[in-house]
């Protein structure tokens, strides 16, 4: 059996497709033959397609769906067209069926099915489900029988509901992508510890692409993938947990697996926590085990709005998340997400009068909800009324609302410069990474051309970490 795995992503600076090298490094386990076809390192991904096909023809093509847009509302790009033409070249070149997966397809497997008009779609881990969809393909079990699939039948899509497997306890793979270029091109490779999310937070997508239970790896085996990365020089790392610290025992338990293996300055590596549980000895461990920058949820520092946003934690936790990090020596950003329901001017100046005083090394003030389906805040705009008369309703497209398509909420209170409103609060304090109206690269990662020429002259870290140099 071979399968052809294709990353679709191509944003800049490049993002090495971690999900797709689990995935891969678990066919090959499984004794399936792999090979990946990486359009985000390619000059030309059309010619790539046509040249990787002209002498190759699988029994099955993957398509990685990583982002379904950049996540930003100045911008509102939507990645989906790209992925149609992808899907119309590789269907011109293979006649081999397509299967769409990924956190992007997660979000929106029925829709992105029918948009793509591929063959299957995998919500969910694809690690157990692909191998079990090659038997399906050759004739030798039954869609019924695949999780998480979903397949056209009757003409209508069919799904199975998401595969949620414990993780394999053993080593994963890191030599199947080239990750030299990433780190060259990219400043930072990622690694994961754990997935799910047990929190289901008002305006957080990720427990739909990952589950709602906290899936831990084993920590000897994450340190393992570490140490092997290190060795290489690829020792810049991003954990791409939801939270690294939940649960706080495991990510207690991985540092000091970390620790034991002393890695020393080949290890530099950073991670997103969630406010509290974070304590003195987590913060200990961290820094031992080579941790150099924590990226804190916020949302927000307004008692009000951390309400709204149905968070577990007060503004003073965030307060004293700083401070631990100030303690340990480990840079710390706030990542603020300003305008959702009950914003008003006043809780934008409340919460950013509060973290001038915590002091953390740089805030993140990103702008704008983006809608998912599902969501506890999407559905809270629903029960307020139809979302096309929704006032506080941003999108750059007309007719009906289509959240495939990147819609965002801004509290009306902000009026209708939002982006004024928050910098003024700001009042020009260089840790903080001030919104714009106006589609300028400003917090937004995605084609940031400040952050590209900084990662070109040598710069290594998270992005944050990165900019906040510059």
């Amino acid at each position: 059996m071979s399968v052809t795995l294709v990353n679709t992503n191509l944003m800049r600076p490049p993002i090495a497709p971690l999900g797709l090298e689990y995935l891969a490094g678990s066919l090959l386990r499984s004794g399936v033959e792999v090979e990946v076809l990486d359009l985000c390192l390619v000059p030309d991904w059309r010619a790539a397609i046509a040249a990787h096909f002209s002498s190759r023809e699988p029994e099955l093509v993957g398509l990685s769906f990583r982002n379904v847009d950049d996540s930003f509302w100045p911008s509102a790009r939507s990645f989906v067209p790209v992925l149609k033409e992808m899907v119309t070249a590789i269907r011109g070149a293979s006649r081999a069926p397509l299967v769409l997966g990924g956190v992007g397809f997660s979000l929106f497997p029925a829709r992105l099915l029918e948009e793509t008009g591929a063959e299957y779609g995998i919500a969910g881990d694809g690690e157990g489900t692909l191998p079990a969809l090659l038997e399906a393909v050759r004739g030798r079990t039954a869609p019924e029988k695949v999780p998480g699939l979903l397949w056209r039948e009757g003409g209508k899509v069919r799904a199975n509901p998401p595969n949620w497997p414990s993780l394999d306890a053993g080593p994963w793979r890191r030599d199947i992508l080239d990750n030299e270029s990433y780190m060259l091109r990219g400043g930072q490779l990622g690694l994961e510890t754990w997935r799910g999310c047990p929190r289901k937070c008002g305006f957080c997508a990720d427990w739909k692409a990952k589950g709602t239970a906290a899936r831990l790896r084993d920590p000897a085996a994450v340190a393992a993938e570490a140490a092997g990365l290190a060795r290489r020089g690829l020792g810049i790392l991003h954990l791409c947990d939801g939270d690294f610290n939940v649960p706080p025992g495991h990510a207690e338990a991985v540092c000091r697996e970390i620790s034991g293996l002393g890695l020393g300055d080949g290890l530099r590596w950073y991670a997103y926590l969630a406010a509290e549980p974070f304590t003195p000895e987590l913060a200990r461990a961290m820094r031992a085990a080579g941790c150099a920058g924590i990226n804190f949820t916020g949302p927000s520092a307004s008692p009000t709005m951390l309400r709204s946003y149905n968070q577990p934690h007060g503004r003073e936790a965030l307060a004293r998340a700083v401070w631990l990090c100030r303690e340990y020596g480990i840079a710390s950003m706030v990542d603020l997400l300003l305008g959702g329901p009950g914003e008003t001017p006043g809780t934008v100046r409340e919460g950013m009068a509060f973290l001038k005083e915590a002091g953390p090394d740089c805030v993140g003030a990103a702008l704008g909800i983006r809608l998912y389906p599902g969501l506890p805040m999407t559905a809270q705009l629903e029960r307020d009324g139809p979302l096309e008369g929704n006032p506080g309703l941003r999108r750059r497209y007309d007719g009906p609302v289509d959240l495939l398509r990147p819609t965002y909420y801004i509290s009306p209170a902000l009026g209708s410069a939002p982006a004024t409103i928050v910098r003024e609060a700001i009042g020009g304090d260089p840790r903080f990474f001030a919104p714009s109206d106006e589609p300028e690269p400003g917090y937004n990662y995605s084609d940031n051309t400040p952050l590209e020429k900084a990662i070109a002259a040598g710069a290594r870290g998270a992005y944050w970490d990165i900019l906040r140099g510059k």
